[in-house]
């Protein structure tokens, strides 16, 4: 299914990654970890550029860190397309992981489902690697809050 065409993006890439340094600072530290690529109608794109402090024994990116990118995915959606309220908060994320994902970077490519006035739901294809395969696909919903 492709994503929704008809919705109207509000933010840019640039724009959600400089809302998510001010509300979040916390999240990339001095790095630059985790943000969003891409955004078009529907969607966007988002990216974990993992290193070792992204691994657990073994090699492998962790649970966690794949969560947190889809979890960054429905937040940039729901920002790029609704708004920039930093006040959205996650309502829902079930996530299946399929594959080890390894260091480097990991693309999230996330679709809105449906967007109305007081939630979006979303889901995102989590891809890694040189053959470019899912590693972990995600489905969840974000609450909007209401016009002020």
């Amino acid at each position: 299914m492709p994503a929704h065409a008809d919705l109207k993006p509000v933010l840019t890439a640039p724009e959600v990654n400089a809302l998510m340094r001010s509300a979040f600072p916390q999240l990339n530290g001095s790095g630059n970890f985790y943000e969003t690529i891409d955004v078009f109608p529907g969607g966007c794109t988002v990216r974990l550029n993992a290193d070792e402090r992204h691994l657990r024994p073994g090699g492998t990116v962790s649970g966690p860190s794949l969560f947190t990118l889809a979890d960054i995915g429905g937040y940039a959606c729901v920002l790029s397309h609704a708004g920039p309220d930093a006040l959205s908060v996650t309502v829902n994320l079930n996530i299946n992981f399929m594959r080890k994902a390894e260091v480097g970077p990991i693309d999230g490519h996330c679709r809105i489902l449906k967007l109305g006035k007081s939630l979006m739901v979303f889901d995102i294809d989590i891809i890694a690697g040189e053959d470019r395969h899912t590693v972990a696909h995600a489905t969840g919903t974000y609450s909007i809050p209401p016009r002020r």
